[in-house]
């Protein structure tokens, strides 16, 4: 078991850091007109909800928000449960033509970016796709960068980042464990 190193954003430095993520999408895309928001399973469901509140407050563009399950799209399912359990994709509008602008808490090897890629292209086609992580923390097994990063946090692989972000959590942080 690994134990407490540090907290590595509070909850008011995670909220600044989405603030700054919804202003570089804003910027990125001039504007919000053709965003549409999908939060990865967990954790970036209630980030990409968060965006979607800073962006609404910022330009008065309320952008369309949805949440993706990849589990079967890993290239890693029979690592995780011979039965694994899919959860439910929800995304209320169509993707097609829009800019997607996936949403997670962590990227790490780049496996689950890329199954979300696979997750939206499915379902239509995209003009673009972006990510949008609240942390970087490196070695990418896969050629996958954040568009929009909260933070870079360089770990070794035996650390381990834990994001606590409600309904999931009682608190708002960002930990780093080792």
């Amino acid at each position: 078991m690994s134990s407490y190193k540090a907290t590595i954003l509070d909850d008011m430095a995670i909220m600044r850091a989405l603030k700054r993520i919804a202003h570089e999408i804003l910027e990125k895309n001039n504007g919000g007109k053709n965003v549409c928001l999908v939060g990865i399973k967990r954790r970036g469901v209630p980030i990409a909800e968060k965006i979607a509140e800073n962006i609404l407050s910022i330009e008065g563009i309320n952008v369309p928000c949805g949440v993706l399950d990849i589990t079967f799209y890993r290239d890693d399912l029979s690592h995780v449960s011979d039965e694994p359990v899919a959860g439910k994709t929800v995304l209320p509008f169509d993707v097609t033509g829009k800019t997607v602008v996936l949403v997670d808490d962590v990227l790490y090897t780049g496996r689950t970016a890329r199954a979300a890629m696979d997750a939206v292209m499915s379902v239509g086609r995209p003009s673009a796709i972006q990510l949008a992580v609240l942390i970087d923390r490196g070695h990418r097994e896969l050629p996958i960068r954040g568009d929009f990063v909260g933070k870079n946090v360089p770990t070794s692989k035996l650390e381990r980042i834990s994001v606590k972000f409600p309904p999931f959590d009682d608190k708002t942080s960002v930990e780093l464990f080792g």
